[in-house]
């Protein structure tokens, strides 16, 4: 009994190093990203994601910093490596977690940054499956802030577009923000962000 005990001591300090490892790891790569060096953070990700092959978060945070680092990236090069770096991680974060709706989100991330560098080579066929990808998140998660202001806000960037009125989507925005109010995730790093930008929005939205 004594032998059993202290291998199960040990498997629980094993695992409580582990953790240790992966919160300190997950910091500091927040703080490398904050502190405007997104690659480090991008690179420190990916270390935590190979350790951690059954935790969809770290793989997510990959291919979000890859999206983000895309838009306004005018080299096609450049741009489809770090493109095809965040569509390989998020397969990755899918194949761990099904049905998420911030994997789905980011997938539609992902397509917006190629429209927006070059609209008439991909916004025909990327932007039906945005308008997929949003309804079946909004499915899967009608009261997440980031799934309501996503979809809103792609919205309201077709209907410009096309010249049409964006004001009806306006009402999205200010559910989105109550929405924001009161979600909690008891997933450590679990995808906060969207306030701010809901916050912008809604005030173009009344100027």
């Amino acid at each position: 009994m004594q032998t059993l005990a202290k291998i199960l001591i040990l498997l629980f300090i094993g695992v409580l190093n582990a953790q240790d490892q992966y919160t300190n790891g997950m910091k500091k790569a927040f703080e490398l990203w904050q502190n405007q060096k997104p690659i480090e953070a991008s690179n420190l990700f990916e270390r935590i994601a190979m350790a951690e092959q059954d935790n969809w978060l770290p793989h997510y945070y990959v291919a979000q910093i890859n999206t983000i680092v895309s838009f306004g990236e005018k080299d096609l090069d450049k741009l489809s490596k770090q493109l095809e770096k965040a569509k390989e991680f998020l397969d990755l974060a899918r194949a761990i977690s099904p049905e998420n709706p911030e994997i789905l989100i980011q997938e539609a991330m992902i397509n917006t940054a190629w429209i927006a560098f070059d609209g008439a080579t991909y916004g025909m066929t990327l932007s039906g499956k945005n308008v997929q990808l949003y309804q079946q998140a909004l499915a899967i998660a009608p009261e997440n802030p980031r799934v309501v202001f996503s979809k809103a806000e792609w919205d309201m960037g077709s209907a410009r577009y096309f010249g049409k009125d964006t004001s009806p989507y306006c009402e999205d925005v200010e559910r989105a923000l109550e929405l924001f109010a009161t979600f909690k995730s008891e997933t450590p790093f679990y995808p906060g962000w969207g306030k701010e930008r809901a916050e912008q929005v809604l005030k173009q939205c009344k100027s």
